[in-house]
């Protein structure tokens, strides 16, 4: 078996994730070339192995069993744990007429083994400090608020105020969506994915209700010519490392023109911090066009970046060779400039007010379309809110399948769409979507989309490489700038520019050969 941590994006490749059907698919081909009980066996060596780990002092272990294969997983567990040392309590949940043949026969085992089982649940205060607890109630297969026992066993497990290991997935947790089942859903400090990866983890609420995620695949391989293909893809250490090397010869001709068309009044900073992003990136050249009347023609702190009056921008000849950023902080103005942006850019970004103006005008829409049939990429990067106004619908709707939603999207407009959130989405027509594991509520400041949107700009212009790859290398390192710097206060978007390069300098340094 091989147990893995997934915090780091540096560490790891892309990994396939498997919703519910997916999931079972792959238990059932693993369960069908191995003895019986032997995935549920692992499973229970797995869960043990890193409680053990991670709370190695720990006096007592509390297990909240369910009545399906995760109660087996716990009851499992229970068995490795006690033979450790520990003193181990396990509580047992649900209606025995349920319990699957595999947790039956773990229970005959634990009982065997003489562990201390019963219907019980710790009092009101919940578990004593000195001990870890398991939520074993759930996993993968619950599509039902939580109810009753089960439901008065996971708000026990959030109050414990030591670790807190949820089984495969915290009980309550939408597996495919990251979506609560209902009021409650446990909240862990670590959780164990268990054959597959989840998609919920790591989107929507999934990372605010697992702390932090392990995986182990019970020594079986998730892909192969009898496996399902992936409902998504976790972004890994190759979206780190998309962008093209430099080489000596080059010069700023080789790495394009970007043009930030954006700032109405009021609103200029935006505009500017999508420029100084797509310089910062690596674009050669980047002009500004500001869509404030009499708006300065000059940044004080980035005297490099280049003005452009808006009356030149349809007739400039750059416009079939450039990567456009629109819409940061665009206004209403922006929707006068988009007919001409859509229909020459040579490669373009959509963001912020430039997605409102497309929500609301067919035109724009059909020439977005078009684009495709042309051979010229687009990205969109909207946020929950833009993303509903562009598919008619609601944040909330958005966000209840946020995977979903970017794919339906992507295939609406024939583009690439970055879903911006916990656990941004990425997605093109036809392939399998990847979720960005990179990022923490610090990127939660004003401004911060408008970062990302320039930043991709300016890739994208030094490396006219594949969209969906341009866009999940900038997410990626959009979201590590913010993990590898200490601290909890947000993060100022004029910070993150400089955390950004820093971070990619930092590892073009380790990477480059001694």
């Amino acid at each position: 078996m091989s147990l893995v941590h997934l915090p780091d994006i540096a560490n790891d490749e892309r990994r396939p994730l498997f919703g519910v059907e997916g999931s079972r698919a792959v238990e059932r081909a693993a369960a069908a070339n191995l003895p019986a009980n032997t995935l549920m066996q692992r499973a229970g060596l797995a869960v043990a192995r890193l409680a053990l780990a991670l709370s190695p002092h720990a006096r007592e272990v509390w297990i909240a069993a369910g009545p399906g294969n995760n109660g087996g997983d716990g009851l499992e567990a229970a068995m490795h744990l006690q033979a450790a040392g520990k003193r181990v309590r396990v509580s047992l949940v649900g209606p025995a007429a349920s319990r699957p043949a595999d947790a039956s026969a773990a229970l005959q085992r634990a009982q065997n083994a003489g562990i201390a089982i019963s219907d019980a649940l710790p009092p009101a205060e919940g578990v004593g400090v000195g001990c870890i607890a398991i939520d074993a109630l759930l996993g993968l297969g619950a599509s039902r608020e939580p109810a009753g026992a089960v439901a008065e066993a996971i708000r026990v497990f959030n109050r414990h105020p030591g670790p807190r290991l949820a089984v495969d997935l915290p009980s309550g947790l939408n597996a495919a969506l990251g979506t609560r089942l209902g009021a409650d859903a446990a909240r862990a400090t670590h959780a164990l994915s268990l054959l597959t990866l989840k998609p919920g983890l790591f989107t929507a609420l999934g990372r605010d209700h697992c702390g932090e995620i392990w995986f182990d695949d019970l020594g079986v391989a998730p892909l192969g010519t009898d496996r399902p293909a992936p409902d998504a893809w976790l972004s890994g250490r190759q979206d780190l490392d998309a962008q093209a090397t430099r080489e000596h010869a080059q010069h700023k001709g080789s790495f394009g023109d970007v043009l930030v068309v954006g700032g109405a009044t009021g609103m200029l900073g935006a505009a500017l911090l999508a420029a100084r992003a797509a310089a910062a990136a690596g674009a050669g050249r980047v002009y500004i066009v500001p869509l404030a009347a009499g708006a300065a023609h000059l940044d004080s702190h980035r005297p490099e970046l280049m003005w452009r009056d808006l009356k030149h921008l349809a007739e400039s000849s750059r416009l079939g060779a450039s990567t456009t950023v629109v819409g940061c902080g665009g206004g209403d103005a922006v929707r006068g400039v988009l007919p001409a942006l859509l229909s020459r850019s040579a490669r373009l970004v959509l963001d912020a007010d430039a997605l409102n103006a497309l929500a609301g005008d067919p035109l724009l829409q059909t020439l977005l379309r078009a684009r495709a049939e042309r051979a010229l990429p687009t990205v969109l990067t909207p946020h929950p809110l833009e993303a509903a106004r562009l598919l008619g619908s609601t944040a909330a709707q958005v966000q209840a399948d946020r995977v979903g939603a970017a794919s339906q999207l992507a295939a609406r407009f024939a583009c690439v769409v970055l879903l911006k959130g916990s656990g941004s989405v990425i997605a093109a027509p036809g392939t399998s979507p990847l979720i960005n594991r990179s990022g923490n509520p610090r990127l939660a400041s004003a401004g911060s989309g408008d970062v990302l949107a320039g930043w991709l700009g300016g890739l994208w212009s030094a490396d006219p490489g594949d969209a969906l790859t341009r866009a999940a290398c900038a997410v990626a390192w959009h979201g590590h700038a913010a993990d590898r710097l200490p601290g909890h206060l947000p993060l100022l978007a004029s910070q993150l520019i400089d955390a950004i390069s820093a971070a990619m300098n930092e590892r073009a340094a380790a990477r480059r050969p001694d």
